[in-house]
């Protein structure tokens, strides 16, 4: 959070007796005022030689004492002055500030109401005590300060930027923005509401307006570490990679103990396929900050992708973010309707910044199309802004759409306990935007992990994860902290596409030569995947592959996928790397693939069905945990069991075998002819039936708890 404090400086001493002293006092201040504070602190010393209670130069020894983050003498010296003045409102009121700098809000809170009982019109402490109540989550209170502030002293650009900064945490971006804008207008020359502007524009999409405002705050402040951080994660979600790691690594330069920018770096360095060094990044993050939860999210996440990387291994890290969290919550122990009557329908909660155009959101829609509104009551929480057509949709199942974007783990977990809600769901897991932590605050009495993620959350509240037996087998329960809770027959149902695009004939046939794809996300090419395709396209003469994912939007990356090919012996004709399209186009892709090829460990999900919905198999190798299994579950549901490889030689000799001759070729034809209908007509996406066997799962577990209350009254 960016704050400014302002310092009153209060008038010296005015009985004739201390003219001189009142003077150099006054030259001090002038000194003080203008920067130079070793001159003001050698003059405040001289004064206090000669009166050791003269309370302005102690009190504003003090202040210099703060401004260099000398804490305990800055405390000593100015509580000191107090009690020769305790009618300074100023003291009392810089007293509070190094209170709240020192991770003591409440103390400050008393020095600044103490302060405003002596001077109610006092903006700087008005605007101080918003500080404290922000850092003690108070943002309602904050906000009123702040308020109060500016009635006192209108033109306060410091107020209107804080301001700013507690309407944002609430997620009351527009007027937030509103904040920003005129805490610029009176002072154009301020990076911090810049900056703060930056971040609510790119919090509300508006990309352009965000990059404007962080380049302003930049040529302003060309040190501010911050505000080049920021840039770099808007041009990173931009896709804009190169530029985003330049301002990165500006930003640690500027303050090398920049977790924040660390972290981001390390994500970066994960789209750019360097996924060594982002595990390096999140680890020195790790190492100045060990209870950044986001940091632990991001390690844990970028696990999954690291072939070499074992369950226990991941497990064990998963539980060092559970105790985190764990640590820092207060969970609740009773919570409203938990004693449902019989025949009351049970209130699902569903958390997730991924209620859209998301792979979230594809398999959820058909599913909340047929929950009976009878049994159960679903209530959204989202934890991002931004929002689609297929957003409207979900929400138009829903009871309630509640924000979660800009609540602390507390707040959130206080609303989502006070609405009843019976079991609650996270869609996300570790991945981006997920609200892990409030889970360890129990706001709901059964707490369940779903969709979003593929392996343990390593949060002990999460008292499920809903499976099913391919994907989660019995011998790899031990991978999980969570109890499995398993699906008759996939964890997952997909909703088709609204594009209306036709399968097509199978390329081959016509081309000549088999094209092989993979749309998955380039961090899924370890090395292992990048030597086995190579095998693949080795054995099948003239064969092609087409990779497509957004981060092949960059240039370098397009580059650097064709070099690592080319460093295993395979042309850079044979490979087609594409960057981002829209979904429609994304799945008339596929109308040019003949056969998928899946990563490991980290196998498709959105993507394998996407395929088999535009009739194109997918080749994909049994697994050893979870992530890795999820491929052999879909396509096992979807009745395509012959196309799981036991191993790397098994899955070459598969590739080969689909692809040697015009038998198998026509073959493959017939198989993309009536896959469509084959997934239609199975379980993948047969909404009602995996909807009633949700709703089942849900009772279940809520009877559980029932039985277990009972039987520990």
């Amino acid at each position: 959070m960016n704050e400014t404090d302002r310092v009153q400086a209060p008038i010296g001493a005015a009985d004739l007796g201390a003219v001189t002293l009142a003077q150099a006092v006054q030259l001090a201040l002038e000194h003080h005022q203008a920067g130079r504070l070793h001159q003001a602190e050698q003059i405040y010393q001289k004064v206090l030689q000669a009166d050791p209670n003269y309370a302005d130069a102690l009190h504003l020894l003090g202040v210099i004492a703060y401004q260099v983050q000398k804490y305990a003498i800055a405390e000593q010296l100015i509580a000191r002055a107090i009690t020769l003045n305790p009618a300074a409102a100023t003291y009392r009121s810089n007293l509070g500030n190094v209170l709240r700098e020192t991770d003591r809000p409440q103390a400050a809170v008393e020095q600044y109401r103490q302060a405003l009982a002596l001077q109610p019109d006092y903006a700087e402490a008005h605007n101080n005590l918003g500080n404290a109540f922000q850092a003690l989550d108070q943002f309602d209170a904050a906000i009123a300060c702040y308020r109060q502030a500016i009635l006192c002293q209108a033109a306060y650009p410091e107020a209107y930027n804080n301001l700013g900064q507690a309407l944002a945490s609430q997620g009351q971006f527009e007027q937030a923005v509103a904040a920003f804008q005129q805490a610029i207008a009176l002072n154009p020359n301020y990076p911090e509401p810049h900056n703060n502007l930056a971040n609510a524009c790119k919090t509300t999409g508006q990309v352009e307006l965000a990059l404007h405002h962080y380049q302003a705050a930049i040529a302003l402040r060309p040190t501010y570490a911050e505000a080049h951080n920021n840039l770099g994660w808007t041009l990173h979600d931009m896709g804009v990679l190169d530029a985003a790691v330049e301002h990165y690594q500006k930003a640690l330069a500027l303050k090398p103990d920049f977790a924040d920018a660390l972290n981001n770096l390390g994500n970066a360095r994960s789209n750019q396929g360097d996924l060594p060094a982002a595990m390096a990044h999140f680890d020195a993050a790790l190492a100045l900050k060990p209870d950044f939860d986001l940091v632990r999210s991001n390690l844990l996440f970028h696990l999954n992708y690291h072939a070499l990387c074992s369950p226990e291994v991941y497990l064990e890290q998963a539980r060092r973010f559970g105790a985190g969290v764990t640590r820092r919550a207060r969970p609740y122990t009773h919570w409203p309707h938990a004693s449902r009557s019989p025949g009351q329908r049970l209130r699902i909660g569903l958390v997730s910044g991924d209620l859209r155009a998301h792979p979230v959101g594809y398999f959820l829609e058909s599913v909340l199309a047929y929950l009976d509104p009878a049994q159960v009551e679903i209530v959204a929480y989202v934890t991002k802004p931004h929002r689609d057509a297929l957003s409207d949709r979900l929400q138009a199942h829903c009871s309630a759409w509640q924000s979660l974007v800009g609540l602390s783990d507390e707040a959130a977990a206080r609303l989502i306990h006070q609405d009843g809600i019976h079991i609650l769901l996270d869609l996300a897991g570790h991945t981006g935007d997920n609200r892990l932590p409030l889970f360890a605050w129990r706001p709901a009495p059964v707490q369940v992990a779903w969709l979003g993620y593929f392996a343990s959350t390593g949060v002990a509240e999460m008292d499920y994860i809903l499976a099913d037996e391919r994907v989660l087998p019995a011998a790899e329960v031990h991978h999980f902290v969570e109890t499995p809770w398993r699906l008759p027959d996939c964890y997952l149902c997909f909703t088709p596409p609204h594009h209306d695009i036709e399968v097509g004939a199978l390329p081959a046939q016509a081309l000549g030569y088999v094209t092989f794809a993979c749309f998955n996300k380039l961090g899924k090419m370890n090395h292992a995947v990048v030597a086995l395709w190579a095998r693949v396209l080795k054995a099948v003469p003239n064969s092609r592959l087409l990779l497509k994912a957004k981060e092949l939007n960059n240039p370098p990356l397009r580059a650097a996928t064709l070099a690592r090919f080319a460093a295993l012996g395979i042309d850079a004709e044979r490979i087609c790397v594409e960057g981002f399209t829209p979904r429609s186009d994304y799945l008339a892709d596929y109308r040019r693939v003949d056969i998928a090829l899946d990563p490991f460990p980290f196998t498709g999900g959105t993507t394998t069905v996407e395929a088999l919905w535009m009739g194109v198999p997918v080749l994909t190798r049994r697994g050893d945990r979870f992530v890795s299994h999820a491929g052999e579950s879909l396509l096992q549901t979807a009745g395509l069991d012959g196309w799981i490889a036991d191993d790397d030689d098994d899955y070459v000799a598969k590739a080969v075998a689909w692809s040697e001759d015009r038998a198998a070729l026509a073959a493959l034809a017939a198989i993309r002819a009536g896959l469509r209908a084959q997934l239609l007509a199975s379980p993948l996406c047969d909404a009602p039936r995996f909807a009633g066997h949700l709703t089942a799962a849900f009772q279940g577990m809520w009877q559980a708890y029932i039985t277990r209350q009972e039987t520990s009254a």
